[in-house]
């Protein structure tokens, strides 16, 4: 599980330097250890806000200095519980939104390219007063926030971005892989085909979503897997996620605009070691002018539920600097 997009990264850019990646945490046994920052659901605040007459669901929790949680697919913003416990401990007002097409968010038809995508989830941060704010984004997240990051740099103090590469920025990958890193890319290709994956996904939802989890994770046990399962399998659910990988043509012409230029705020990669490795902060050298990276150890894909300690470990530092 520890190759994903790494070999395909490596290849083009052996160049670079990672001296910057330290590696967090002492090796524990995956099979026993659960996760030890205790989440008090009934902090959690619901919210609705609509944006461009489309209904936007977000939850808040704590005071403080904002910061923006964006989930990846196939997530909601249920994946960030525990870093949102751990911000409002820490006096930050923490705000997980499900965005566009998951979770309780309305599922429009379009609109699923990360330029449109960040344009919506700036507008709401907008409506709720906060002009500036930091962002943490998550798979599919983190290309929604590297496009707020480039899009709106006047507004975003900091971000943080975790366990994806970013379509444009990165190198594509090639189809003819070994079977370890396929597991991590055949859903790319799949994803994008118009109808096809309803089709075959039909009365499967739950099976699909399982393979995902069960492929993804180093800690399956702690993913709450079922939750996501539920809002996927609702009507729309998977539709709206597939849109954002049908819109990855659209978001890759974007970010060769947004190449142009460097990130300017801080700016943290995180990869885990069962997972996207380094190829975060790969995807992002020279794109920034403060990069930093970040290796979780003993962690698959999904951080937020697998490794939270691990990652507010370093995320908490990286806000308060």
């Amino acid at each position: 599980m520890n190759l994903l997009f790494n070999k395909v990264l490596l290849a083009t850019a052996m160049v670079l330097t990672l001296h910057s990646t330290v590696s967090l945490a002492e090796k524990s046994d995956k099979s026993t250890v659960m996760a030890s920052i205790q989440v008090d659901e009934e902090n959690f605040q619901h919210h609705y806000v609509k944006v461009s007459g489309h209904r936007i669901h977000y939850v808040t929790a704590g005071q403080g200095k904002p910061v923006l949680l964006i989930p990846g697919w196939p997530q909601t913003w249920y994946t960030w519980r525990y870093v949102m416990t751990e911000l409002a401990n820490n006096g930050y007002m923490a705000i997980a939104v499900d965005p566009p097409g998951t979770g309780y968010s309305d599922r429009p038809d379009s609109g699923y390219d990360t330029g449109a995508v960040a344009t919506t989830l700036h507008s709401m941060m907008t409506q709720l007063g906060y002009d500036k704010y930091a962002v943490v984004g998550h798979d599919i997240g983190m290309w929604v926030g590297y496009a707020m990051a480039s899009d709106y740099p006047a507004s975003i103090t900091k971000i943080a971005l975790t366990e994806a590469v970013i379509p444009g920025l990165a190198p594509a990958p090639s189809i003819f892989v070994d079977p370890n890193e396929n597991i991590f890319l055949w859903h790319f290709m799949f994803n994008q085909v118009h109808d096809l994956p309803e089709m075959l996904t039909a009365g499967k939802e739950k099976e699909y979503l399982n393979f995902i989890f069960d492929n993804w994770s180093y800690r399956r046990d702690r993913v709450a897997a079922e939750t996501y399962i539920a809002a996927y399998t609702s009507p729309g659910g998977l539709r709206a996620g597939f849109a954002y990988y049908r819109a990855i043509p659209q978001t890759i012409l974007q970010n060769k605009q947004r190449a142009n230029k460097k990130l300017t705020m801080p700016v943290m990669a995180i990869g885990a070691d069962q997972a996207t490795r380094d190829a975060p902060q790969l995807t992002l050298q020279g794109r920034a002018t403060n990069l930093k990276g970040v290796m979780l150890s003993e962690c698959g894909h999904f951080v937020t539920e697998e490794c939270p300690e691990q990652l507010m470990s370093a995320l908490l530092p990286f806000l308060n600097q």
